[in-house]
């Protein structure tokens, strides 16, 4: 499968590359990790940068590197997730150290549901974001989402459920 590139007017989202690894690694080693389970150590850091690549194969979309275009180094990890046991497909964003606070994020996240939206034709999504984890409320408030409730993760616990506007609402 070859995953598509997204491009917006700064960024390009591209599938992961090798030599990404280490600022992926770097991210899921620090404490940015805590909402998400972590931090974890590299290997287990190997295992989730792998996964990348595998929901790609296994569902046909998954979550992209984000760059600025231009610049190849990675930004974070932005787009489509849908691990077997969540309760519906995400639109997940998860930025590196120093790439806060400028609009990547959004941006990023606005390019992902428009794929979901327009080419998979999806009609409904999510984003989990935890109670804690204020900058992506914030956000989740800026690409429109409202709370729908929680959602009971079997590591993490009751996990505040996002919902996206529908592809109507947005047009």
């Amino acid at each position: 499968m070859t995953i598509p590139v997204l491009t917006t007017e700064r960024l390009t989202l591209r599938g992961p590359r090798l030599s990404d690894f280490d600022a992926y690694a770097a991210f899921r080693a620090s404490d940015r990790m805590a909402h998400l389970g972590g931090p974890v150590d590299r290997p287990t850091a190997w295992h989730q940068f792998c996964a990348l690549g595998g929901q790609w194969i296994l569902r046909g979309y998954g979550r992209w590197i984000v760059t600025l275009t231009g610049d190849d180094a990675p930004l974070g990890v932005v787009g489509l997730f849908h691990p077997d046991d969540w309760p519906e497909p995400e639109i997940a964003w998860s930025l590196f150290d120093g790439a806060e606070g400028r609009g990547i994020a959004q941006e990023a996240a606005r390019a992902a549901r428009d794929h979901a939206y327009g080419t998979l034709g999806w009609t409904t999504a999510i984003s989990l974001v935890a109670d804690d984890n204020r900058r992506s409320q914030a956000l989740a408030r800026r690409m429109g989402c409202t709370r729908d409730g929680t959602w009971q993760h079997n590591r993490l616990g009751d996990i505040p459920v996002w919902r996206h506007p529908a592809p109507e609402e947005i047009a």
